[in-house]
């Protein structure tokens, strides 16, 4: 049974194709016409299962096209909340979120995990060693950060994500990019210290960019959500198609 999975984030939509839990080629788009890329895909092909996650909500006029281009639609977003309630998943977290940790405590059976996701928002989520999820909690992205300094205050210029920084700036822009990386690093350092036993997964567009800025070990899954979404559309198809 062939799959299509989709992750529709903030800034861009992922998707890939499944064999069971085995994801095939993946696809990326970042631009504002989200749906019409998606429906370019379903046109070289229908899926049997088609699983959208979206952080923008799929409204009823797209569900209702959705459901022509493929055998069963599942949908996860704020109003759809049924799937993450299955995986024992508090209703409030955000479907990606969700598919990630599903993922983690798939990869990583009998061990407790830190997942670090670098997106428009840096989340933090924590699993016990049995899989139950612990909380979590969200501060601002690296870009957003930059992008947050220019706009809120009258003097300062957005800076982008550098290559590499100092301890301390020497210049305007060395000091706000010294800052920025210097404090999202603290923040990573200071959950792993709080629960040094953990495990530690880094996902999301500027994962391998904080990676690369670790001592410890971590493990850097750049498909970690649509690994989730795989994994919960199995489920759902054991449990009712089969």
């Amino acid at each position: 049974m062939a799959y299509l999975v989709v992750e529709a984030g903030n800034t861009a939509l992922k998707a890939a194709w499944v064999e069971g839990t085995t994801l095939g080629k993946t696809f990326r788009y970042q631009g504002e016409k989200m749906m019409d890329y998606l429906l370019s895909l379903l046109e070289k092909g229908r899926p049997e299962v088609l699983t959208v996650s979206s952080a923008f909500g799929v409204s009823a006029e797209e569900e209702a096209i959705l459901r022509t281009r493929c055998d069963h639609l599942l949908i996860m977003d704020r109003a759809h909340t049924d799937l993450l309630l299955r995986q024992n998943l508090p209703e409030y977290l955000s479907s990606d979120r969700a598919a990630g940790l599903v993922a983690a405590a798939f990869l990583f059976r009998d061990k407790p995990v830190t997942v670090f996701d670098f997106g428009t928002t840096l989340t933090v989520d924590f699993l016990s060693r049995e899989g139950r999820y612990l909380g979590g909690n969200i501060s601002p992205g690296c870009r957003t950060r930059f992008k947050s300094l220019e706009r809120y205050s009258k003097s300062l210029p957005l800076v982008d994500t550098p290559e590499r920084t100092a301890p301390e700036g020497h210049s305007i822009q060395s000091s706000i990019e010294s800052g920025v990386i210097s404090g999202i690093m603290f923040e990573i350092e200071g959950y792993a210290r709080l629960r040094p036993e953990n495990i530690m997964i880094f996902t999301g567009g500027d994962a391998i960019y904080f990676a690369k800025r670790m001592k410890n070990s971590i493990f850097v899954v750049s498909n970690l959500v649509l690994m989730g979404l795989a994994l919960i559309t199995d489920d759902y198809v054991k449990k009712n198609l089969t």
